[in-house]
């Protein structure tokens, strides 16, 4: 059972990946870089994904069930490359402790919130989210199976499908929260791949929802539901 604190981070196993800070570079990459007191502005999307490409590799090779989500997820799907916050992975519940030792021995901190439906790590300097709910929905083996093998920019992963992403985003819509921004950049940018009358029959009917799919209808993003005669 983990408990609400830092795991201690063990000696790097032989294998694993050489996970730096963001700060760090390799000695030839630092050697090559201008010797000045001015560093290059860092691009935070880049680093994002680094972070995202490094954490599936290692997930990949260990035989981790899991699948990218949030806005890597998104990207990887065509969307926009400006990533927001963090990366994202889905995992089950039951996995959480092997997949955590897994960080561990790469040399990683897994930090346990007191939200009980994730559990953190940082690499590269960045955020990085181990989800076992999406929008109060446990992660399950069903939904991991659905995942897509996708490259994600150089590294193939399982990818949450368009569908069951945009589900995620939708489904967290209440009256506490209805940011329709993020979710309509989203829908604009993955439209031709969503199965729009699923998520329409799953959650169509609940009012924030439902303003949404309207809004969406307004704007020419999808299509206007046919009402039966």
């Amino acid at each position: 059972m983990m408990r609400n604190r830092e795991r201690a981070t063990p000696t790097r196993q032989p294998g694993s990946p050489d996970l730096r800070p963001v700060a760090e570079a390799p000695p030839s990459v630092r050697e090559s870089q201008p010797r000045n007191n001015q560093e290059l502005p860092r691009d935070r999307s880049q680093a994002i994904l680094e972070a995202a490409k490094q954490v599936g590799a290692l997930l990949k090779r260990k035989g981790h069930r899991f699948a990218l989500a949030g806005s890597v997820a998104v990207y990887a799907h065509g969307g926009s490359g400006h990533l927001q916050h963090d990366a994202d992975f889905c995992v089950c519940r039951s996995d959480a402790e092997a997949v955590a030792d897994t960080l561990a021995e790469a040399g990683l901190t897994v930090r346990t919130p007191p939200e009980d439906w994730l559990m953190k790590t940082t690499c590269l300097g960045q955020d990085v989210d181990f989800l076992f709910e999406l929008a109060h929905r446990p992660v399950t083996t069903d939904l991991l199976a659905r995942a897509e093998d996708v490259p994600v920019d150089s590294v193939h992963m399982p990818v949450l499908p368009p569908t069951d992403l945009m589900r995620g985003l939708i489904e967290a819509f209440s009256e506490h929260y209805c940011d329709f921004g993020p979710a309509l950049a989203t829908a604009r940018a993955l439209r031709e791949k969503v199965d729009w009358e699923d998520l329409r029959g799953s959650c169509g009917d609940e009012p924030m929802p439902a303003a949404f799919f309207f809004l969406l209808e307004r704007l020419n993003v999808i299509a206007p539901r046919e009402e039966p005669r």
